[in-house]
């Protein structure tokens, strides 16, 4: 295992290296720069503020200069929000993003493996037809059509929830609700063809035969090997969940990265919007690895070659 854990973080590197370059090259020749907003700005004062940030140079020098940067741990100071580096906005908006993502990411395991279990054991009743078709319909509208309907419906029409900040946990409901609702879609589907599968195994049907009770069965038997499907798929989820985050921190206004990195793109604050991208790409590849450490712990019958 250590050994596999080694080779994983090896094939990270060129990887991370890839992600950071292309997006680089993407930032850097997109059209517009930081500076295009002030327009009455002298030419020798823009002169200079693209002198201070390396933007006077071409982009591989700039692209160098960034490497050598990130390789000392800096990633370099905020072009839009001058009080700040872009490691102190990341620590100001990630308490906000990890608290989201985590309990996000907790009520789809939790919904989507309930409503996929009730499903599989309901097969083909009305149950399962509109399990299937809630989950269908959750996979289908993505979460930036469904947050402003939540917040249109709960917060304006009924008054019952706050639609904006980040205060109280009345503040973090529809965020949070948002943000699962395709990954609860998603693993509800996926955790009820991997229950009936498991139902119609032939260890299970040992089970039954020698008279061992149904609840028993389905609790002690069915669900954790029908769970690891649902495990292996982490992996995305939490990608799906960190690239929805972006979109979901600005509807609600929360003051996390996600924000920050649309804020950052808009502005063209090529150094803000880098260093999230670099959080975020380590972060999902850290969390792919961490999944699949999990999942050669939960079947036995995985072999690390």
């Amino acid at each position: 295992m250590t050994a596999f854990i080694v080779r994983r973080l090896l094939y990270a590197i060129p990887t991370l290296l890839a992600i950071i370059t292309l997006s680089f090259v993407l930032m850097h020749t997109a059209p517009g720069g930081p500076f295009d907003g002030d327009a009455n700005l002298e030419p020798e004062i823009l002169d200079n503020l693209k002198s201070a940030y390396n933007l006077d140079k071409p982009v591989s020098i700039q692209f160098i200069s960034y490497m050598n940067g990130i390789l000392h741990g800096d990633l370099g100071p905020s072009i839009i929000r001058k009080d700040y580096t872009v490691s102190e906005l990341l620590r100001l908006g990630l308490p906000v993003s990890l608290s989201l993502g985590i309990k996000a990411l907790s009520l789809a395991l939790l919904m989507g493996g309930v409503l996929g279990a009730i499903a599989a054991l309901r097969q083909n009743s009305w149950v399962d037809y509109t399990v299937m078709t809630l989950s269908m319909s959750g996979i289908a509208i993505p979460n930036f059509v469904v947050a402003p309907v939540l917040t249109l419906f709960f917060g304006v029409y009924l008054n019952l929830l706050p639609v904006a900040g980040w205060g109280d946990v009345r503040h973090q409901i529809l965020p949070v609700i948002a943000l699962a609702l395709p990954q609860v879609a998603i693993i509800s589907r996926l955790m009820r063809s991997s229950m009936i599968e498991v139902l119609r195994s032939n260890y299970i049907r040992t089970a039954r035969a020698k008279g061992l009770d149904h609840r028993r069965i389905v609790m002690r038997h069915a669900l954790p090997a029908a769970i690891l499907p649902v495990v292996s798929y982490l992996g995305p989820a939490i990608a799906g969940i960190v690239t929805g985050s972006v979109v979901i921190e600005q509807i609600f206004e929360l003051p996390g990265v996600g924000r920050y990195f649309i804020q950052g793109a808009i502005d063209r604050d090529y150094p803000l919007v880098m260093g999230i991208v670099i959080f975020f790409a380590t972060a999902v590849i850290f969390m792919n690895l961490l999944v699949d450490i999990i999942y050669g712990v939960l079947d036995p019958k995985i072999e690390v070659e």
